[in-house]
C-alpha cells in the first residue's frame, strides 16, 4: 500500500489516500474525506510503483 497524496475535484483539499500498488489498473469510486462526494479514482501501477492517478468529479 502507497498512500498518495491529491486535491479533491469538489473542495480543492489535499487529501490522501492508501493506495495497493499489488492490482496493476484499478478503478473505483470514493467519497472525499473532507466534503463527503463521490470522487472517480483510476490508478494505473507496475513494480509496486503508481505511474498515473486520476481522480475525477463524477457529476461532469
Amino acid at each position: 500500500m502507497n498512500e498518495y497524496f491529491f486535491q479533491c475535484p469538489y473542495c480543492w483539499e489535499e487529501i490522501s489516500m492508501l493506495i495497493d500498488v499489488s492490482q496493476s489498473l484499478q478503478s473505483y469510486i470514493e467519497d472525499c474525506e473532507t466534503c463527503c462526494n463521490p470522487i472517480q479514482i483510476t490508478v494505473q501501477a507496475e513494480n509496486r510503483e503508481i505511474l498515473s492517478f486520476q481522480a475525477e468529479n463524477i457529476e461532469q
